[in-house]
């Protein structure tokens, strides 16, 4: 029994542990990159929660491709649909980040940090999958827009004689 369990510890898998390790810390960093913007910003859901969120999308790409590599080795006919990983990871962030809107004194609040959460899965999620360059433009045009988008927001109002800009408390923020 003992054997069984050193040899599943130590079994090779589909890919290599070392391109799975960097997938999941590329995604650690990608994600973190835009949970320190929500940080910096005091929101709800900061550095860790982004974090934590891109890296279990990767993780669950990393064991959708470890079954696909495992079916395709089986005599068995099993029936898998790779798509349904994507499925499964957006509602759930979906529902995680649904978590973070309220709404309060007419006012709503935590739309941007949800929707940066719902964002921050899809960049583990293409991380998890080995797509590299989709994953990291993904990151600079988040954060473009989270920050870039805010300050031109910020002057325009500014420039037009009105008072500050909103801060994720107007519909669409």
């Amino acid at each position: 029994m003992l054997q069984n369990a050193i040899e599943e510890m130590t079994s090779t898998s589909g890919l290599p542990w070392q391109v799975a390790f960097l997938r999941m810390m590329g995604a650690v960093v990608l994600c973190g990159l835009i949970g320190f913007e929500r940080e910096v910003r005091d929101r709800p859901a900061g550095l860790r929660t982004h974090m934590l969120v891109g890296l279990a999308a990767t993780l669950y790409c990393l064991i959708m491709l470890e079954l696909v590599a495992r079916g395709d080795s089986s005599s068995d006919r099993v029936a898998m649909d790779p798509i349904r990983i994507v499925e499964a990871v957006t509602s759930g962030v979906a529902f995680l980040a649904a978590g973070m809107i309220v709404f309060s004194k007419g006012k709503v609040k935590g739309l941007t940090t949800g929707a940066s959460l719902w964002l921050t899965a899809a960049v583990g999620l293409s991380i998890g999958l080995g797509m590299w360059l989709m994953g990291i433009l993904t990151t600079l045009l988040a954060l473009i827009v989270i920050r870039l988008v805010k300050t031109a927001e910020r002057r325009t109002k500014a420039w037009l004689g009105g008072d500050d800009a909103p801060d994720d408390t107007g519909p669409g923020q």
